[in-house]
């Protein structure tokens, strides 16, 4: 009688493995994509859109990157396809976001820290300008 009740659950078993297994790979595909948002969204905070394509599709292969500026922000989304169990199912598309501060260049048009900039454009540690009272 054991026998009989085992083969009756045994399909039931399998499927609830096979949604184990993937809620697993959804899940760690989704910490991909944030990682590579993030990745992205630092590089392109810089100011280096290429290199933050590039760092996104390492971190995430065959991911879809779309990098967006907004005003002192800017906003890296990760998108990925993920096939669970196999292919068997149908697609899920994992989306992530990341956002930096984008840091300005070289203060060009800002002010250093303190009010002060240093000789060439360049800022000094602390605001101070590099030059003796």
């Amino acid at each position: 009688m054991v026998t009989a009740e085992l083969a009756a659950s045994l399909p039931v078993l399998m499927i609830l493995l096979g949604v184990a297994l993937s809620a697993v790979s959804v899940a760690g595909q989704r910490v991909r994509a944030a990682d590579a948002a993030r990745e992205a969204a630092r590089a392109a905070a810089r100011g280096d859109s290429t290199a933050a394509a590039r760092l996104a599709r390492q971190a995430a292969p065959g991911a879809a990157v779309t990098i967006s500026r907004s005003g002192d922000r800017v906003v890296a989304q990760v998108r990925i396809a993920v096939h669970p169990m196999g292919g068997w199912l149908p697609a899920l598309q994992v989306v992530e976001r990341a956002v930096a501060a984008a840091e300005p260049d070289q203060f060009g048009g800002q002010s250093a820290p303190g009010g002060q900039s240093a000789p060439g454009g360049q800022s000094a540690p602390g605001g101070q300008s590099g030059v003796p009272p």
